[in-house]
């Protein structure tokens, strides 16, 4: 089983890098960009069968290693 770990800067969080992005695309005349946010992605290969297995133990490690809680929502899914 293979977990996709999504992770983003909450919302109201300041992303230097998107905001970074965002104008170098506005200089490219790429006009019509809203917004940039900049993530990661984490894919995690897993001996697990069980799903629900699985998801708690991808959440654990998101909760305690892989994100930073206080300032990064993530997502996951299991494939």
């Amino acid at each position: 089983m293979t977990a996709i770990i999504n992770i983003s800067l909450k919302t109201g969080v300041l992303d230097s890098q998107g905001k970074a992005v965002h104008h170098a695309l506005d200089s490219l005349h790429f006009s019509g960009v809203k917004d940039v946010r900049i993530g990661k992605q984490i894919i995690v290969k897993l001996d697990e069968t069980d799903k629900n297995k699985a998801m708690t133990d991808v959440t654990k490690m998101c909760e305690e290693l892989l994100a930073n809680t206080v300032i990064e929502d993530y997502e996951i899914k299991l494939v």
